[in-house]
């Protein structure tokens, strides 16, 4: 069902900070690559909770990779520290892994690889759960040349403001698939995921701003929030990605960790550029 008010002001828009976990600690990379250590995430999570972040995204960035499941002893410890929603991913591959999330304290869960792999997995969580449970999470990179193998995923395909594509990539943006970004995103919101949580891996951890064409194609393209990720090195970047971009929530990870703002100056920052925020 379309949903006419998904561009309306008048909506809170969500601050979030992303915990990439990685052997226990929280990391912080350029490019999904590169990675420091940027401290403990039970310590890390909690700070943010009291501090009025509307969410928390953790994600256990090498799970997929090293084909094994997320740490649900970091989720459960998290999950109790934490009173806000939170979001987990990494090393999803079925409905019981799922389950077990759920079960451990997350709110939502965040699938990609295993999505990509099995798109019936989408469907049979959100039927389980609940759409409003799923998230699935879309790596992105620009790419140069058309895709040949996305039109596989959609035979009504919309052209785009921009000439732009951007390629999906899985396993914590180690592998292509040669599937178009805004394609694949309408194909999750077909399958009933409730949100998307879009990173631009061009744009991670530089700094210099989220990929607003990218950001705003998908916006533009379904009629689910979209969480834009990847690049936020100022508030104005949030705001940005909030008004150009047409997101529905930012998502930041090193501006926070590094104490180079607070979520509540976040908040009022953007309030006082007019976007409606929680205080």
């Amino acid at each position: 069902m379309k949903i006419e008010s998904k561009f309306l002001t008048g909506l809170a828009k969500r601050i979030i900070p992303c915990l990439d976990v990685k052997d226990g600690r929280v990391v912080k990379g350029i490019n999904f690559i590169n990675l420091k250590d940027a401290g403990d995430p039970v310590e890390t999570a909690s700070a943010y909770s009291k501090e009025g972040a509307d969410e928390v995204v953790f994600l256990d960035i090498a799970a997929s990779f090293e084909k094994r499941g997320t740490m649900l002893d970091v989720v459960k410890k998290t999950a109790e520290k934490v009173f806000i929603p939170l979001t987990v991913g990494g090393g999803i591959r079925n409905i019981e892994d799922i389950r077990l999330l759920l079960k451990s304290g997350a709110d939502k869960v965040s699938i990609n690889t295993a999505a990509l792999e099995n798109p019936a997995l989408i469907k049979e969580s959100a039927e389980e759960f609940g759409s409003q449970c799923i998230v699935v999470a879309i790596d992105a990179k620009l790419q140069k040349t058309e895709d040949k193998n996305s039109k596989n995923l959609s035979s009504v395909v919309r052209p785009l403001s921009s000439d732009k594509k951007w390629e999906v990539y899985t396993y914590g943006g180690r592998k292509p698939t040669g599937l178009d970004a805004v394609r694949w995103a309408r194909r999750v919101e077909e399958l009933g995921a409730g949100e998307i949580l879009l990173t631009s891996m061009d744009k991670d951890g530089t700094k210099d701003g989220y990929d607003l064409q990218l950001t705003q194609a998908i916006s533009e393209a379904v009629n689910i929030p979209v969480i834009a990720s990847g690049g936020a090195g100022t508030l104005e970047h949030l705001y940005e990605a909030l008004t150009t971009g047409k997101a529905d929530a930012v998502l930041a990870a090193s501006i926070f960790h590094y104490g180079e703002y607070s979520i509540k100056e976040a908040k009022e920052y953007l309030k006082n550029k007019g976007i409606a925020v929680r205080i």
